[in-house]
């Protein structure tokens, strides 16, 4: 960030208030991030498509709260989002992955890598019927998920591919980096050892600037969870790991955020941030020809422009995840990753709105929380075990003091 944007994101942060509860529990940032993740995905998904413009028209005004399906009791068979129904506080198959790496934490109860996506991740998303809002039935989670989620069960379990390499070949979208919030979450504080997590974990599912994403997101996670962090500390968290066109993307978009202190004003000024990065193209339903290909030059449309409506925001819940919501295009992913990161500084998830997404989704938002903060907390203790195992051997051979 150039000294300016320093000084106008402190501007936006001072014109909000504190964006974070900086005496917020870890088990209240994993909670916040979990929960806030899925209402955002709910919130974000009945709108995902359409351009801000449309979403205006559609709805008569801004959405600011749960709104049913686009195309209203037709959802079954309108196209092109049928079967699924998006809408009524349902939450999409973001935080259906979300969970399953949770899940995935529960049984191995370490970091995680390649390996364990291919070990646990896959055979879960193949073998274990679970309730599946948008179908209103039980199914399994791969009959729900995207074709570049499917691309896990293809490439490792049929394709006997090596974990690490699994996503080369891969669309490069936003597939990988829309479930990695847990990995943020484990690595609570430590966004260099996130970062480092997840690019190892999303190498099975994707390559180049989708790969980079996710490890970026996961950091900006863990920054987020950081006692006294702020949406300013944790794009310079982000912005401090972030490599090639992610880094350049996240620069721009939230240079041009921190001008911005309420999201209508900044719809089309943080589109036009992005554009240049983005390969799908103004028609987000007609991608172009070098639409979510590898490159260095490029990012993802979501990570930025989710980091960009935390700086309009200056971190507050509410505000960030419906600038999300009403950017439209992707904006069920965008709204999950913004949902994450202002839950995870510690701002509230509004009550009413996590209520209705629980109870229209049939699924318990709270528990996957619980689960994780256990884990996060077994992880940790762990690593100071190994930490201070190599302290003591490294001074053994005259390296350093050892200071236990």
């Amino acid at each position: 960030m150039t000294p300016k944007g320093e000084q106008s994101r402190g501007a936006v942060r001072s014109a909000h208030g504190p964006s974070a509860a900086g005496g917020a529990t870890l088990e209240e940032r994993i909670t916040g991030a979990l929960v806030g993740a899925a209402v955002g995905d709910a919130l974000g998904g009945p709108v995902e498509g359409y351009s801000p413009d449309q979403i205006l028209q559609r709805h008569g005004g801004r959405v600011h709260g749960v709104v049913g399906p686009w195309h209203g009791d037709d959802w079954r068979t309108a196209r092109p989002l049928a079967p699924y129904h998006k809408g009524d506080g349902h939450v999409t198959d973001d935080t259906l992955m979300t969970h399953a790496l949770v899940r995935v934490y529960a049984r191995v109860r370490d970091h995680l890598d390649a390996y364990a996506l291919a070990d646990h991740l896959v055979p879960d998303l193949m073998t274990n019927p679970r309730w599946i809002p948008e179908l209103e039935a039980e199914a399994l989670p791969l009959h729900r998920v995207f074709l570049a989620e499917k691309w896990l069960v293809a490439r490792l379990h049929y394709g006997h591919a090596d974990p690490r390499e699994a996503g080369v070949g891969n669309i490069v979208n936003c597939g990988a980096a829309m479930y990695m919030a847990p990995v943020g979450l484990v690595n609570a504080a430590d966004a260099r050892a996130a970062y480092a997590e997840a690019l190892d974990v999303a190498g099975a599912h994707q390559s180049s600037y989708g790969r980079e994403a996710a490890g970026v997101f996961a950091a900006g996670v863990a920054a987020a969870c950081a006692p006294g962090a702020t949406a300013d500390s944790v794009v310079t968290a982000c912005l401090s790991l972030a490599k090639d066109g992610t880094r350049a993307a996240i620069d721009r978009v939230c240079e041009v955020a921190a001008r911005h202190s309420d999201f209508e004003s900044a719809l089309a000024p943080l589109r036009q941030a992005v554009a240049p990065y983005d390969t799908v193209g103004p028609d987000y339903r007609s991608p172009s020809l070098g639409a979510r290909r590898p490159s260095r030059l490029h990012a993802i449309e979501e990570l930025p422009v989710a980091l960009g409506m935390l700086t309009v925001a200056g971190g507050g819940f509410r505000e960030t995840v419906l600038g999300a919501v009403n950017y439209g295009r992707d904006c069920d992913s965008i709204a999950t990753m913004a949902g994450a990161l202002a839950g995870a500084l510690g701002s509230p998830v509004p009550e009413d709105w996590a209520k209705t997404v629980a109870e229209a989704s049939r699924l318990d938002l709270w528990e996957p929380a619980r689960t994780l903060t256990g884990v996060a907390r077994e992880v940790f203790a762990a690593d100071v075990r190994r930490r201070r195992a190599h302290e003591r051997a490294f001074a053994a051979m005259g390296g350093a003091e050892c200071s236990d």
